[in-house]
């Protein structure tokens, strides 16, 4: 009855990464007993927030609990794949998020990022609820208590260093094992046409569909030009593209300090790819003067320190992202 637990202490002091690879396989194969998509859901948001941990290797529950309530509310509501577990009842997340989107009339066709911050706010609190109870206690049993540490009195939540660094180092292999095995069991307890073009669902549930917010930030602190080739931005609709500097596909999230500015002719050009290394040091001057201008009015340069995008950077490039690109 791990998922009971209310507190769990990391067991190993050090783990080597065969071992890491080990538990893993169990966790995500039949031998880890899956009675809710909920584990598989908590390791995609703890890869969401790989690189905003604190100095200390801790996640807040709201942290955590936000990009949860994200996925379920993108799978449940948005795409209406509402079996998420094998019992006769609905997972209690999933009852939540129902009845939370009937109660405020939230149309069905919306994201989790259109609804407002303050409903945001409020049915994170829920699912974080629902996640003490459930969640935490389950994976931290299946990992048997080495790969992190937590408190539900306290809301504390501590990655061990080692499988924080082998999650970044394997990212990309986790990200894909992950959806995978989701999209499987997904598969198994809804039908058509929810099913359909499934994996790709899954692998995109926690995208943004607008990243507008941010590029009206951007422009406010910063001049209205091209990030990668300098060219002066047009004015006309639909030219100014925000580009993950670190590709989405690979760091899973929308931070701002990873969003920068672009041109259509830029953006279209580096697509999935990474910028070249000159550019990294750009990006690093730039969040210094972000950090400085933003922090006291907006909450998103938290946790940011320099040397996690240089990390994220050359995690990337051994995650497969080698492929380096340039503006002709």
């Amino acid at each position: 009855m791990s998922h009971k637990l209310r507190v769990g202490e990391l067991k190993e002091q050090y783990m080597t990464d065969e071992e890491i690879w080990r538990i893993f396989t169990i966790v995500l194969s039949t031998k880890s007993v899956k009675s809710s998509t909920y584990k598989f859901v908590l390791i995609k948001s703890l890869i969401e927030n790989l690189y905003q941990v604190s100095d200390n290797n801790e996640l807040t529950y709201d942290q955590i609990a936000y990009a949860f309530a994200k996925v379920y509310w993108n799978l449940v509501v948005h795409h209406n794949l509402v079996n998420q577990n094998r019992g006769p009842k609905h997972a209690k997340v999933v009852s939540i998020i129902k009845d939370f989107q009937q109660k405020h009339g939230i149309p069905s066709e919306f994201s989790f990022d259109k609804i407002s911050d303050s409903l945001q706010l409020k049915m994170v609190a829920m699912v974080k609820t629902v996640m003490k109870e459930n969640v935490y206690g389950a994976l931290y049993g299946d990992t048997r208590g080495t790969f992190y540490e937590f408190d539900h009195k306290r809301e504390y939540f501590r990655l061990h260093p080692n499988v924080l660094r082998f999650m970044r180092q394997y990212q990309r292999l986790i990200i894909n094992l992950t959806n995978y095995h989701m999209a499987a069991m997904i598969e198994e307890l809804n039908e058509v046409p929810s099913i359909n073009y499934l994996l790709s669902k899954v692998e995109s549930i926690a995208r943004r569909k607008t990243l507008k917010p941010f590029e009206q930030i951007l422009l406010h602190h910063f001049e209205n030009t091209c990030f990668y080739c300098n060219k002066k931005l047009s004015d006309k609709k639909g030219s100014t593209h925000v580009d993950h500097f670190i590709p989405w596909s690979f760091v899973q999230s929308d931070q701002i300090w990873n969003l920068v500015l672009a041109c259509s002719k830029c953006n279209s050009s580096k697509s999935d790819k990474l910028p070249k290394r000159e550019y990294l040091h750009i990006i690093i001057e730039r969040n210094d003067k972000l950090n400085k201008q933003v922090k006291p009015t907006f909450n998103l340069m938290e946790n940011y320190r320099d040397k996690k995008i240089i990390l994220l950077y050359d995690y990337s490039i051994r995650n497969g992202f080698d492929i380096i690109w340039s503006p002709k």
